[in-house]
């Protein structure tokens, strides 16, 4: 690739003429087409828009720009399976525009608290031992109580605005332990603080024993080379922890004796909680058990009465999900659903449910169990849990309660979380 980065912008445009076939057919077809899979004008500063790119049409499937960030949400009802197309999948950028980073240039360095301080090219990398493996990727915001009386009609249908904070992907790269055993990390070494090369230079700290556990410095995705907005040309993938963790644009490793509490831990990832007296939990590590009925869902065509097939997604931080048990009458009974292979862990696990309409108003979800014993609680669980007494939305992030979904007599769906 040449210095200027051309390679890779030759390779997204390619990538955009085929992204109808990878989204599969709907919403998200155009959208990829037309947005997520190409640069946006205010990616780059000085570069005109994308060939017929309409920013009302980007907002309208799911984009949100800002002079410090840009944010895109995957449109889950419109795809099946458990593999997000790349070009579908969330993105949360903590700058304005994405870094133009040349990947022959590119280096990895890992010092600190080691024996060999050590700089790895893209090639050594390459050249090391690597692994694939699926895992999904989450916001700590995604679900968030504060999005479900917020829905905006441009964000999409709200299972996309609330929920799209959510992709899995098939990563390839190499282990970190495999780096940090050939850096020989030194006893006093407990946690490493890690950096990106986007302009913020975002930032974290991870503990020493989930990097030497399964963690992954990743340069491909879903066959494909890592895409610039999942952070080209490397980017930390963290299984099973909220998303912050998993770094993009990978340059620096620091090991260190202590976490160190990054300005975008401290800042943009701790909130106030009432249940704490005002005061902010400086970590969330893993995803909790989660699931989500994908269809039917809020915005989508009005039900029909007769056969409906319930499909949703179900996941957890803490390994495989064991079972998905789905509720078609307001929660007062709840029956398994079938759970689609690959079951995996610490990736989106698929489900269906076979349901008879007949007609009647109701509320249906679904409720995930993971193989550590796990239960999705209910918003009046995981309240009274947290130590929350308030009924309406509270801003906090980690939410994982059970997402209920109206349906009215006339076969429309709207989301029940505080109605």
């Amino acid at each position: 690739m040449d210095s200027n980065g051309s390679g890779r912008r030759r390779f997204l445009k390619q990538a955009a003429a085929l992204a109808g076939v990878a989204a599969g057919a709907g919403a998200g077809t155009e959208w990829a087409a037309r947005g997520q899979s190409k640069m946006p004008e205010l990616a780059k500063p000085g570069a005109g828009a994308a060939d017929g790119q309409d920013h009302r049409e980007m907002l309208r499937r799911g984009a949100r720009f800002s002079v410090d960030h840009i944010t895109y949400y995957t449109p889950l009802q419109d795809y099946a399976g458990i593999i997000t197309p790349a070009q579908l999948h969330f993105v949360q950028q903590h700058s304005s525009h994405w870094p133009d980073i040349d990947a022959q240039q590119h280096r990895l360095t890992i010092h600190g608290m080691v024996d060999r301080p050590l700089s790895f090219s893209m090639d050594d990398l390459k050249r090391l031992p690597s692994v694939t493996r699926i895992h999904f990727l989450e916001c700590q915001g995604n679900s968030s109580a504060m999005i479900h009386g917020a829905g905006n009609q441009n964000m999409g249908p709200p299972v996309q605005f609330v929920w799209g904070m959510t992709s899995c992907s098939e990563w390839t790269g190499v282990p970190l332990s495999v780096l940090l055993n050939e850096a020989g990390v030194q006893p006093e070494g407990k946690w490493l603080v890690y950096e990106g090369a986007d302009p913020g230079k975002f930032s974290h700290t991870l503990p020493l024993a989930k990097a030497l556990d399964d963690v992954i410095v990743a340069y491909g995705q879903n066959g494909e080379p890592v895409r610039v907005e999942q952070g080209y040309p490397i980017r930390m993938i963290v299984p099973g922890w909220e998303g912050p963790f998993s770094v993009k644009y990978l340059r620096h490793i620091k090991v260190v004796d202590q976490p160190y509490m990054a300005w975008n831990e401290a800042m943009n990832h701790s909130i106030p909680r009432a249940d704490l007296g005002g005061k902010s939990r400086w970590y969330h590590f893993q995803w909790a058990t989660k699931s989500v009925i994908t269809r039917p869902s809020a915005g989508l065509e009005a039900l029909r009465i007769g056969y409906v097939q319930i499909t949703g997604l179900a996941w957890s931080g803490g390994g495989a999900i064991k079972k998905v048990e789905v509720s078609t009458d307001s929660g007062r009974t709840w029956k398994e659903a079938k759970l689609q292979g690959p079951i995996l862990p610490k990736a989106h696990t698929r489900f269906t449910f076979d349901w008879a309409w007949d007609g009647e108003e109701t509320v249906i979800m679904s409720r995930s169990t993971d193989e550590t014993g796990d239960v999705q609680p209910s918003r009046a669980e995981l309240y009274k849990n947290w130590g929350i007494p308030a009924e309406g939305p509270v801003r906090t992030t980690h939410f994982n309660a059970i997402q209920p979904w109206k349906v009215a007599r006339d076969g429309s769906v709207r989301d029940a979380m505080f109605s």
